[in-house]
């Protein structure tokens, strides 16, 4: 179907490559009029003379009949590489638009750039909004989980649709929701994406062990198959089942035959930034991102392993300890992600609800387990809990797995394999649980070589205290601050 400027789509998209293809069809599963426009019009023209003939999909050459084609409010969700081509999409847009219509942006975009461009925005007179949108292809076409944040004023024109095409709980409740203003959708998005780097980490490391113990193929996909019958039933845990069962051409595990080298895009990085900015030790993404680094490092990982020794030992350590060590692992990932999720609703003034927020994250997405149901009720039971190892269900969950945890970590150190996210996920379960750390020395050599002052455990909180340690150093100090 093609545009003669009758405004009777519902909805317009920029942007047909996969995901933005599928949301469409989506879209149009639910009885919504589409237009679409690319930037080049015969990939549009394939999509709507192929996937798209018969649905309620109408092909835009430009722009200006894209809009001219819109019921009013318009609304134009953007699906185009996130950075400058939003910017210039947006731009071209704004011309054309009207006050009241809205903007959409459904990529992976920066946070701060969706805080800018909703102030923009809207200081033309138009709504924002900065969506996060999870579940891959396959979440596009049938159901993704759906985050957005922007102009307030724009999501009662926007609900209807998104949540009419997002994933449903088994209650049938919509995974989406309106998460809050500026950037705080994609922030939600980019946090969640830094979970699954964690989680995609966690049940790597299961496999090496797996690997590492000798057990085959088929007995591994069987181990996590049943795991995903448990407290660890979850969408990574089900398709590792059925990577470590797929076969090659000639029978033998595809996997063996796929380069260790891991690749990434970006939101995981942003997510272990932002949490140094805000000063939340989220370690395990971290550590998954460091991960994916230092797998990328592949020639020079060869050339060491000639020259580098380490332990012969070979692992000793049981199935069940594994599943331990990656259950007690990705409860202290979550609490850290809702740790930084807290912290920055209070630096940017979100009224982010963390229950509310998992609940999104319980289908469609990549992360969707069930282990999202026990944090929604976490939060439910105190919406101001300061973290999730402090709820009695998951300090019961950790308490009982740790055992088998630190058996995990200490044979892999022994065995000397690489165990990142399992051992810094138990280093800071270890230091959380401590009521004293060795920070008093820290803090006693800053004031030694700097000045810096330090607290005393004899006198108030925020009374700080300086000591000549030399004897000749006076008592000027640098006085107190937190970067």
């Amino acid at each position: 179907m093609s545009s003669n400027g009758n405004p009777r789509a519902d909805i317009g998209l920029v942007g047909l490559a996969v995901m933005g293809q599928n949301l469409v069809l989506n879209m149009t599963d639910h009885g919504f009029t589409v237009a679409v426009y690319n930037r080049t019009t015969a990939v549009m023209d394939e999509f709507v003379a192929g996937p798209a003939a018969g649905a309620s999909v109408i092909g835009c050459p430009t722009l200006k009949e894209l809009v001219a084609t819109l019921k009013a409010p318009r609304r134009v969700m953007l699906m185009v590489k996130a950075g400058a081509a939003v910017d210039a999409v947006i731009a071209d847009l704004a011309a054309l638009l009207e006050p009241g219509d809205i903007i959409i942006d459904g990529g992976n975009s920066l946070y701060t750039d969706s805080i800018r461009r909703t102030r923009e925005v809207e200081a033309r007179g138009l709504l924002y909004i900065g969506s996060g949108v999870s579940g891959g292809e396959e979440g596009a076409r049938h159901g993704p989980s759906i985050m957005p944040g922007g102009s307030a004023a724009a999501w009662p024109a926007v609900a209807p649709i998104f949540q009419a095409i997002a994933a449903k709980t088994p209650d049938g409740t919509p995974c989406c929701d309106w998460v809050g203003a500026d950037g705080a959708g994609h922030y939600v998005k980019m946090v969640h994406n830094g979970i699954e780097y964690g989680d995609m980490q966690v049940t790597a490391e299961a496999y090496a062990l797996m690997r590492a113990a000798g057990m085959s193929h088929t007995a591994m996909s069987g181990t996590f198959r049943t795991w995903g019958e448990g407290v660890l039933d979850s969408f990574l845990v089900g398709i590792t089942a059925d990577i470590l069962a797929f076969t090659d051409e000639d029978g033998q595990p595809l996997l063996e035959r796929i380069l260790d080298s891991a690749g990434q895009k970006g939101t995981g990085k942003w997510t272990v930034i932002s949490s140094m900015e805000l000063a939340q030790p989220v370690t395990l993404v971290a550590e998954a991102v460091f991960a994916r680094i230092v797998s990328s490092l592949k020639d020079e990982r060869v050339r060491a392993s000639k020259i580098l020794t380490g332990p012969t030992q070979r692992l000793d350590v049981a199935v069940d300890d594994i599943r331990d060590a990656l259950y007690a692992s990705k409860i202290v990932s979550y609490a850290q992600g809702f740790m930084l999720l807290r912290a920055a609703a209070a630096e940017n003034g979100w009224q982010l609800d963390l229950g509310r927020i998992a609940s999104l994250w319980r289908e469609g997405c990549i992360i969707r387990a069930r282990f999202l149901d026990d944090i929604t009720a976490a939060f439910t039971r105190d919406p101001q809990l300061d973290n999730l190892l402090l709820d009695p269900f998951f300090a019961d969950a950790v308490n009982q797995a740790q055992a088998g945890w630190r058996r995990v970590v200490t044979a892999a150190v022994a065995a000397g394999i690489p165990v990142p996210a399992y051992s810094s996920a138990l280093a800071f379960f270890d230091g959380y649980r401590s009521e004293f750390l060795p920070a008093n020395l820290i803090q006693a050599q800053r004031d030694y070589f700097g000045a810096h002052t330090y607290e005393r455990t004899d006198r108030p909180r925020g009374q700080f205290s300086h000591t000549n340690w030399t004897g000749h150093g006076g008592t000027t100090t640098a006085g107190t601050y937190q970067a």
